[in-house]
């Protein structure tokens, strides 16, 4: 028996045209029960990262892929295909890269291997939607002589920041003393310096603030105005906001305010048309606010959400659902005086008539440091597998 373990050495997150590494570790146990121990071979061990797409038959209607006979190999085949026996489409693969031929290994012995590929800046955010899931997976295949191959699947977290594919790095470095003698060392820089330049577009973009006030109202007149100081985060951030309703000619009894995902198909991939928008809620805040002058609300975006992003079969956007619960009547016959003496007591009515509306305010959700988004992810850094 030969164990098999795949360890992502930063986390299980990362960004679209980062590096990701994964140090792989074959090793023949020295088991104390076993009496007559014995070296293991392996013909070969490939690696291989891919993006799996799933969809709902239901609400998504796509073309007939004409790859999809590749995925029912026999498992005894010595083809390497890293999607075999999987749902879905391999909508996006990286090269296959070969870890090593003819391996042996005595017993107790274990030999540790480098994979590092660079993923693709162009492809989709990981997402499990209602309708749709992007997936992605480092599979690492071996095989013994004359055996299946076997497959041990990575599952990690993909994270698209727009406007990195576009940048171009300086190519005058700062003088400074380097070694002639480690190549790799460029490649490091360089990612290095990608997460760096994603972090300063985050915090540039997110950081912006100015006043936004909106009237709201209905068709009876104002009950009142909102405030936030900006319209684009990170996941991870909350959302902040406050009301005003002193200015307003119509109470309000209460308002609730919903973060909420609306995942839509682009109308050529839809299996009926006008079909509707599918709606996810993140994070809810309720409050009962009748001769209340101001109040305030926080959501948090969850570390583990999608940020907004496009692609030509799915989009996702983020909105802050608003609705309110406003009394047809003024503010001083919504309440009867229950005593006559020197203590009054007011009491509420039993029976009112209310409206209600709603709205709907765009905002922008961005991806945010990788690293912080590992601490929350569904997904192990480690993975093993015994062959």
């Amino acid at each position: 028996m030969i164990e098999v373990l795949a360890k992502l050495g930063r986390g299980p997150v990362f960004l679209a045209g980062e590096v990701l590494e994964c140090v792989i570790t074959f090793t023949n146990p020295l088991s104390a029960s076993s009496t007559s121990a014995s070296s293991e071979m392996l013909a070969w061990a490939s690696a291989q990262i891919h993006c799996q797409f799933h969809a709902s038959e239901n609400r998504v209607a796509l073309p007939p892929s004409d790859g999809s006979k590749h995925d029912v190999q026999a498992e005894n085949e010595t083809v390497f295909v890293p999607n075999r026996g999987e749902r879905g489409q391999c909508i996006l693969s990286t090269p296959p890269k070969i870890l090593f031929c003819d391996l042996r290994l005595d017993p107790g012995e274990s030999k540790s291997y480098s994979y590092c590929e660079t993923l693709p800046i162009d492809g989709p955010p990981s997402f499990r939607g209602q309708s749709v899931k992007y997936v992605y997976k480092l599979t690492i295949g071996c095989q013994r002589v004359n055996s299946p191959i076997k497959l041990l699947r990575v599952p990690f977290r993909v994270l698209v920041l727009h406007g990195l594919k576009d940048y171009q790095f300086p190519q005058d470095e700062v003088v400074a003393p380097s070694n002639p003698f480690l190549e790799e060392e460029e490649g490091l820089k360089k990612d290095s310096r990608l997460a760096d330049l994603a972090t300063e577009l985050l915090m540039v973009a997110t950081s912006r603030r100015s006043l936004h006030l909106y009237n709201i109202s209905n068709t009876r007149g104002k009950v009142g105005t909102f405030c936030i100081f900006k319209t684009v985060y990170k996941i991870g951030e909350d959302v902040i906001g406050t009301f005003n309703f002193s200015e307003g000619d119509i109470p309000c009894l209460q308002f609730s305010v919903s973060l909420q995902t609306e995942e839509s198909i682009q109308e050529e991939f839809q299996r009926r048309r006008g079909q509707p928008i599918s709606f996810s809620t993140h994070a809810r805040h309720q409050e009962a606010c009748l001769h209340t002058a101001q109040s305030s609300f926080s959501l948090p975006i969850p570390l583990s959400s999608t940020p907004g992003f496009t692609t030509n079969i799915v989009s996702l956007k983020w909105r802050l659902h608003f609705e309110f619960v406003t009394s047809g009547e003024s503010a001083g016959t919504c309440l009867v005086r229950g005593s006559q003496s020197e203590a009054v007591t007011w009491t509420g009515v039993e029976q009112m008539d209310v409206d209600t509306f709603s709205w709907d305010l765009p905002i922008k959700v961005l991806p945010t440091n990788p690293i912080l988004a590992s601490y929350v992810s569904q997904f192990s850094s480690t993975n093993s597998i015994a062959i």
